[in-house]
């Protein structure tokens, strides 16, 4: 029985950065997958007959799409609520009128209020382009939550979050950055030990060649196409990843050793088995509103 919440479009590979701790090994040379705006509008349609409220648009830089605002348009005529997972880079003029349409967020994430360290992380000197388009979204009453990946041993996390509040985002999470992908020399499929352990549960990602997996940071585990086989069947054949499962008082279906985080970005709070502490597997949709 389908019990996701969240559907994770990858829609592109493409990116203006190459950041050290990219899962995906996203980057400018990528290209935008074998899906096209047909097959993902199939892919959203699918979801709305499933009952899916929420569709999350990622990448790579999912705005560097061809078919963005189609898409988007699109998944808010079938009435799901979207966010969009940008670097925020950099917005074409355009597209700000579709993101400031009501049921849309926007999620981001952040690494270092030192445009040194930010560069160091991101590959380019973008840290004042973030802010600006950060300071943007805010004015414009679209809903912006960001997650600070510690990349680096002296990284300004707190410093950072410190900026994030002052500019008026209001969630904000704090993850560490994952083996897998680029951190691994660019092997894609990275370890299970190394995600949440929440892939699966209440989520679940469409990547770039029409795959499913339980999340896109479990893309090692990615299987069948989407063309081929139909959302619906594709998820009665999602197995959330099992290696590590502790035997504490938390969730006892999956729950990894280093689960130690909120995933991002998929905002699945994440395990803690060594302080005992296991949170909700359950996504909750984002809400129109003010942020």
């Amino acid at each position: 029985m389908n019990s996701v919440r969240l559907l994770q479009l990858e829609i592109t590979g493409r990116c203006q950065l190459a950041c050290a701790h990219c899962y995906a090994d996203s980057g400018p040379d990528r290209g935008h997958g074998i899906m096209t705006t047909i097959d993902w509008m199939g892919v959203i349609d699918q979801a709305a007959a499933l009952g899916i409220p929420a569709i999350q648009f990622i990448g790579g830089e999912p705005t560097l799409s061809p078919s963005f605002e189609v898409l988007l348009a699109y998944a808010l005529t079938c009435g799901r609520q979207v966010e969009v997972y940008s670097n925020l880079v950099h917005i074409p003029r355009t597209t700000w009128g579709y993101l400031a349409r009501p049921g849309v967020s926007i999620a981001t994430s952040f690494y270092s209020d030192d445009p040194d360290q930010h560069a160091a992380i991101t590959g380019r000197r973008t840290l004042g382009r973030t802010v600006a388009t950060l300071e943007r979204a805010l004015a414009l009453n679209i809903p912006v939550r960001a997650g600070i990946v510690r990349v680096l041993p002296d990284q300004r996390v707190t410093e950072a979050k410190a900026l994030l509040t002052r500019l008026g985002v209001r969630e904000i999470g704090v993850d560490r950055m994952r083996m897998i992908g680029r951190p691994t020399g660019g092997r894609l499929g990275g370890q299970i030990s190394e995600l949440c352990g929440n892939c699966g549960h209440g989520v679940a990602g469409i990547l770039p060649d029409g795959a499913v997996a339980g999340c896109p940071m479990s893309r090692a585990q990615a299987f069948g196409d989407v063309r081929a086989e139909g959302l619906a069947g594709l998820l009665d054949r999602l197995v959330p990843p099992r290696e590590g499962v502790h035997a504490g008082p938390c969730d006892p279906v999956t729950c990894l050793p280093n689960g130690d985080g909120n995933c991002e970005p998929s905002r699945t709070p994440g395990c803690d088995p060594g302080g005992q502490v296991c949170q909700p597997n359950d996504f909750p949709p984002p809400a129109p509103g003010k942020n």
